[in-house]
Order: C-alpha cells, then sequence, then structure tokens
C-alpha cells in the first residue's frame, strides 16, 4: 500500500507447463493420476460451508472408461437447494461489506494454491473426470483458471476506481458506489472446461455477490475439488454454495426465488433460452430485473481465400476442430476451402488426421480421448450415420467410433456439397468438422453463406495474405462471431488478452476475461451531498 492506493498484483497469464517426459510435473502428474483413479471419493453439497451428504447418490464415471467408477455424488433435494439459498442471502451483508481487497486477496491466494500446490490434483481431476489429455487439463484447468483469479482481482479495482465521477463543484461532493447485486446469483456451469466452472461463481463473488453453484452432471468431481481450494483460500461459508443436483429442479427453485438478482450461464441455447423464458414469465413475482449473462452454443468456422498459407490453414483445422474431441463452444466445425487450396492440400490434410492418436488420457501420447457420455456420443454418431447416406456428402477422415470402453469417436471429416446441410449449420459439438469446398472465384458470395447458415455467432477465423482480402472478411463477418481470428484457429482465447463471447445464439457477449463481465455483477449506486442546500424554494425567474 502506498499513499493509501491498493494495487492487488500485476496480472500476467501463467506459463503453461510441457509434461515433457522426464520433467517434474510429469512425474507429479502420472503420480497424482494414480492415487486418484484408485479410489471412490464421495461428494456431497456444500451449503453454508457445511458438507452435506443426502444418501441421493448417483455415480460419476470416466468417459474413457465408462465402467470404472470415481466418485458417488450426493444429490440435492428441495431442502438443501433452499438451504443453499438461504445461506447465500445470509451471507450477503458479510460478504458485500467485506473490503473489495480481502475479496480480492482470498481469490490470489487461489490462484497461487492452484499454480503450486494443488496444481497436479485438478489437472488429474479434470483428465480423469472430463478425459481431457495433460496439455488441455494444463490449459484449462490450470493456467486459465489462474489467469481469471488473477485478472479479475485487478478488474475489480478497475472497477472501484473508475466508476467514480471525476467532478464535484464547490458546494457538493459526488460520489460513486459500486455495490454488488440484491439477492443471489445462480451460476450454472459446463463440463467442458474447469476453468469456467470456478469462474462463474467466483467472479460474481469478487463484486461482493453470495450465490448458488449448480456444477455439471459430468464435472463433479473437477468442480467439487476447486470448491474446497477456494474454501482453503480463505472464502467464507455461505459465499459459494456448491449444489449437485438435478438441472430441472435446481433451476426452477432458483429462477421462482423472488430473491434471485443474476443468472451466470455457460451451456447450450435451448437451455440458456429456457431460462430466460422462465425468468420473464416470473417477472413480477422478483424483487429485481435479474442480470442474465449467458455464452451458449457456437458453429465455429474457418474461411480460406485462396491466397493463404496452406500449411497454416492445414494446422489449424485439425488443431481447431479436434483437440479436446471438438468439445469446446469455440471449435471450428465447419470450414469454406477454396477449390484450389483443397485440391493441394487434401492428401496431406487426411494423412495427418490419420496420425490422430485416441484413447485414454492417461496413455499421455494420446492427442484425443473419448466424448463425455452416452448421450452426447449418440447425438455425434446420428450426424456421422446421416452423413453417409446423404447425397452430396463424402467422409474423408475418420467416420468410426467405439463405446465398449469408452465413448470413442475417430476425428471426422465431412465434405459436404450443400454449405447449409445439417452438420454445415447446427452444433454437434465433437469431433466433426464439415467442409464447403466453394469455387476460387466466389470468396465474397461465401462470405454471405458463412454469414447467414448458422444462428450462431461465438467465433470465426479468416486466412488470407493480401490484406485486402482480409477486411473485406471482417467487413462481411462483423457480426459472425464475438472473437475473430486472423491466420489462427477460431479457439484458445487467453484471459486479459482475447475477452471472449459472442451473440446472437451464442449468448449476450458479455466477456468473460475482461472488466466487462464485472461490471454486470454491480449495481452502482450515485450519492450527492450537497454543503450548501437552498433555504427558499423560489427561483429568479418569478421576479417581474
Amino acid at each position: 500500500m502506498v499513499n493509501n492506493v491498493v494495487t492487488p498484483p500485476t496480472p500476467v497469464n501463467e506459463p503453461i507447463l510441457a509434461y515433457l517426459p522426464g520433467s517434474i510435473e510429469r512425474v507429479e502428474l502420472k503420480a497424482e493420476l494414480a492415487r486418484q483413479e484408485a479410489e471412490i471419493i464421495e461428494i456431497p453439497c456444500i451449503i453454508n460451508g457445511e458438507e452435506v451428504f443426502t444418501g441421493n447418490v448417483v455415480e460419476q464415471v470416466m468417459p474413457h472408461d465408462h465402467s470404472h467408477v470415481i466418485a458417488r455424488v450426493h444429490l440435492a433435494g428441495e431442502v438443501e437447494i433452499h438451504g443453499a439459498i438461504d445461506s447465500a442471502l445470509n451471507a450477503h451483508d458479510m460478504w458485500s461489506s467485506m473490503p473489495w481487497e480481502s475479496r480480492s486477496a482470498i481469490f490470489l491466494k487461489a490462484s497461487e494454491l492452484l499454480r503450486g500446490p494443488r496444481r497436479a490434483q485438478i489437472n488429474a481431476a479434470t483428465m480423469l473426470n472430463q478425459s481431457k489429455t495433460c496439455h488441455q487439463a494444463e490449459i484449462d484447468a490450470a493456467c486459465e483458471l489462474i489467469d481469471f483469479w488473477r485478472f479479475n482481482a485487478d478488474y475489480c479495482r478497475q472497477i472501484y476506481e473508475d466508476l467514480q465521477p471525476p467532478v464535484s463543484p464547490s458546494s457538493m461532493w459526488n460520489s460513486s458506489e459500486v455495490r454488488p447485486l440484491e439477492g443471489f446469483v445462480f451460476s450454472v456451469t459446463p463440463f467442458n472446461f474447469s476453468s469456467i466452472a470456478a469462474n462463474l461463481p467466483s467472479s460474481a463473488a469478487i463484486m461482493g455477490n453470495t450465490g448458488v453453484w449448480k456444477p455439471s452432471r459430468n464435472s463433479y468431481v473437477s468442480n467439487y475439488l476447486l470448491m474446497k481450494l477456494m474454501m482453503e483460500a480463505g472464502l467464507p461459508p455461505g459465499v459459494i454454495n456448491f449444489i449437485p443436483g438435478k438441472a430441472s429442479q435446481v433451476g426452477k427453485i432458483c429462477i421462482d426465488h423472488p430473491e434471485l438478482a443474476g443468472v451466470h450461464f455457460t451451456g447450450s441455447t435451448a437451455v440458456f433460452r429456457s431460462i430466460w423464458k422462465d425468468i420473464a414469465n416470473n417477472l413480477e413475482n422478483l424483487r429485481s430485473y435479474p442480470r442474465i449473462v449467458g455464452e451458449t452454443g457456437g458453429k465455429d468456422f474457418i474461411v480460406a481465400h485462396p491466397d493463404c498459407d496452406r500449411q497454416a490453414l492445414l494446422v489449424a483445422m485439425l488443431r481447431g476442430s479436434f483437440e479436446f474431441q471438438g468439445q469446446k463452444c469455440s471449435a471450428s466445425s465447419r470450414a469454406y476451402v477454396p477449390q484450389s487450396i483443397w485440391d493441394a492440400i487434401k492428401d496431406d490434410y487426411c494423412a495427418e488426421v490419420a496420425k490422430i492418436t485416441l484413447g485414454d488420457p492417461r496413455n499421455f501420447s494420446n492427442f484425443m480421448s473419448a466424448v463425455i457420455d452416452r448421450k452426447s456420443f449418440d447425438n455425434i454418431v446420428g450426424y456421422i450415420e446421416r452423413a453417409k447416406s446423404a447425397e452430396g456428402c463424402e467422409i474423408v477422415t475418420g467416420g468410426n467410433y467405439d463405446d465398449s470402453v469408452g465413448y470413442f469417436i475417430e476425428p471426422t471429416t465431412i465434405i459436404c456439397e450443400d454449405p447449409r446441410y445439417e452438420s454445415m449449420a447446427e452444433e454437434i459439438f465433437g469431433p466433426v468438422l464439415s467442409v464447403h469446398v466453394y469455387p476460387d472465384a466466389e470468396f465474397e458470395q461465401i462470405l454471405v453463406t458463412c454469414d447467414s447458415t448458422s444462428e450462431y455467432a461465438l467465433t470465426g477465423s479468416i486466412f488470407a495474405k493480401d490484406r485486402r482480402n482480409i477486411e473485406t472478411a471482417l467487413k462481411a463477418l462483423k457480426y459472425s462471431a464475438g472473437n475473430f481470428y486472423i491466420n489462427d484457429k477460431p479457439t484458445g482465447a487467453v484471459v486479459g488478452q482475447q475477452p471472449f463471447g459472442g451473440a446472437r445464439g451464442s449468448g449476450t457477449n458479455d466477456k468473460a476475461g475482461s472488466p466487462l463481465n464485472l461490471l454486470r455483477w454491480v449495481s452502482p449506486r450515485s450519492i450527492k451531498e450537497t454543503f450548501a442546500p437552498p433555504h427558499s424554494w423560489g427561483y429568479g425567474f418569478l421576479s417581474e
């Protein structure tokens, strides 16, 4: 502290560990994987800082070995859900009045715990629970979440400093109070990113809000351990209440509650729209208009110009589409490639995709692992099977799958004559890339097609060398993606560098990884103090 100005540590992005053979991090992670896979943990609800074992148990399995149980999860019922809401409301006065510096210190400590002693634990849990490779777990569960907590502390500081009015005449004092929302925030989190799961409830909390966290049914283990980590860092009871449970039951009780202050959501577009409708239909019963923040689906694109870096395009298509089995909101799942470029790279592309190793993430030589569950597996397989028999479709890589041990699907590439075929337009959320090969002379027309084919607008990229063509794409695709990449794959946003979010059917574009998201969780109060109040009600113009 200098001159009473409090500044948290300057945030920097956490370096990504490589897990090379013989490295310390690889040895530690292997040991932690062995330890975790050998046990079955009991996961309770956490309400007001207390573990609650309900006895209503479901099992959590490894997607890549679905006979292997790794946890028994105690689901919340009506009593526990109401208890979590009450706990959040009871903690609100304590937490909201705590100085922002103290709240931030908790999450900065959490970032250091994750950076050091808990890194292997959380990465191993993410690998076993969500079938991520060591690299995918590292960039997600470790680095991105560390970044969220570091940068959110600094964004919090900026908001408290920047919202002060710049001018106060001599006769008065103007100020702004940065208040949290009144009530509780309901956080609904996805399976695919442990970082997002912990960031949604904690980004609201750092701004003074308390809430209820409903984790995805497919990521209970990693999410529970992250909840425990935040508590270890000093998070007081009741600030975040961890409620595994049926989405329909938890959602209805939270959304119907009169003290609902906001919803922080990442998941499917259909579910988000349903939540929004339910809130709208219940507005007369709510104390406030809830803040609704959502990042939802995507049908992310790559558009290539005939004048592009062919090898860079090939790598972007492969990495962007097939890392983590395509289970990223930002994964490239449709590509528009000129005929001349496709003719030049097709054989190499197919050969490189054929080299992708698919299997258990505990084997560090595998590039891909299993999709998350039976429902996802069946959905993706349905698209593949329909494409096999569809006129105008050709599968040039993959197309096979096996669910006997784990939910494995080969990296599949479908060539689609029709640029609006279902796999070019609909979110699949799996290792499937649909490619439309277009005549070289129709670059500008294909930009129109790209913009109008899908309901989503999350991420996209353009591959071109001539700047004029890049500018043409930037203009034509202005509203097609909230995160736009030039000569790069349309995935891999970094906190503090590329704030993340999209519009249209992809969400409210409130940009996680920037101050814009945290601003959604405050409700400022303007305060005017007058030092010389008037003692007469009359005005000069009333005189004759």
